[in-house]
């Protein structure tokens, strides 16, 4: 699996939590690249499903990290990456299955320019393999992100690989070299926008993003976690101020409680006309409330920690505030993308 190839090895990182049913699949495509060059490593997260067991018995060849509880995404695959010997890690969700000549694709485009950090392979649905799961990541201007393309049907139309603004966290290569520069996840994310905020503080640093269309990933959307939870609620919530907060110049921080509203205004609309998340939430309305609640007291908590990030973030920026207004505008997302689409 690590033969030499006098190609730079890759290590696939496959962060796990209770996913059993989505192993066999999985790691039999990431078995079968036509990149040689490469080690497979699990991360399990305490996973009370027997998938230690599954994964030992079935694919001796992968390297084993055992959590003794669930850390979350950001500090699960941390610790992955830290393990990783090779000069690209590709993160993959255990939900997802890779076609064959994955790897090497994102491998052959990112030696085209030196400052391409991030590479985004096209993540298509499983349910349906025509549609588009995303490819990469745009974002509002208050830090959420959603798929880019989410929900079209794909033929073949973003077949040339292009910039992006950065890739989702469901799959993507990221260069060790950039990663040792710019730092890890950050770990108070615990899930959910961590990927946005690594991009993001990439960018900031001078690193390219880029889609690779030929690069094919399938995906169960939400297959691990769930759609619509408290939980997944009061992270998002929370952790999209923590991105904007980190990242973004004053300027824009500035008009956080615009976008605010307008969004919330979106949301109880999408709520009385049955669409979008908001909608879709398994618990009660008034739940959501509180749950927001929590969210927003959780940000005032951390609003010191996340102001001497920010100071950090700011003294590795290579772009200016200028140059990075001019990314958001580019790859905005409408209000609509993200409070009445699932």
């Amino acid at each position: 699996m690590t033969e030499t190839s006098g190609k730079p090895l890759v290590s696939i990182i496959v962060l796990n939590w209770n996913g059993i049913k989505f192993l066999k699949e999985c790691f039999e495509s990431a078995e079968k690249q036509t990149y040689f060059n490469i080690e497979i490593i699990f991360v399990d997260n305490g996973s009370t499903d027997d998938s230690i067991f599954f994964i030992k018995n079935n694919f001796p060849k992968v390297i084993i990290i055992e959590n003794k509880f669930n850390l979350g995404f950001a500090a699960g695959n941390n610790v992955g990456i830290i393990k990783a010997s090779g000069e690209y890690v590709f993160l993959l969700n255990n939900d997802t299955q890779i076609t064959p000549n994955c790897i090497e694709e994102l491998v052959k485009a990112s030696i085209k320019d030196k400052k391409i950090g991030m590479l985004a392979p096209k993540i298509l649905s499983i349910k349906n393999k025509k549609l588009i799961d995303s490819i990469g990541l745009d974002i509002y201007p208050d830090g959420l992100a959603r798929g880019s393309k989410r929900n079209i049907i794909d033929s073949g139309q973003y077949n040339i690989s292009e910039e992006i603004l950065l890739p989702s966290g469901c799959a993507v290569l990221y260069k060790k070299e950039m990663l040792n520069k710019i730092g890890l996840f950050d770990e108070k994310f615990f899930a959910y926008c961590e990927d946005t905020d690594l991009g993001m503080r990439a960018r900031l640093s001078g690193w390219m993003a880029v889609s690779v269309p030929k690069a094919i990933v399938y995906h169960w959307y939400s297959g691990t976690t769930g759609a619509y939870s408290e939980t997944k609620a009061f992270l998002v919530e929370r952790n999209h101020f923590f991105v904007a907060i980190k990242n973004f110049p004053l300027s824009l921080l500035l008009l956080l409680p615009f976008y605010t509203l307008i969004r919330y205004s979106y949301i109880i609309y999408g709520i009385f006309a049955k669409k979008g998340p908001a909608f879709k939430f398994q618990s009660s309305k008034v739940k959501l409330i509180i749950v927001l609640l929590k969210a927003y007291i959780s940000i005032f908590l951390h609003i010191p920690y996340l102001f001497s990030e920010r100071k950090k973030i700011n003294k590795q920026k290579k772009i200016s505030n200028k140059e990075f207004l001019k990314l958001i505008k580019k790859f905005k997302l409408k209000i609509s993308q993200i409070t009445l689409l699932e």
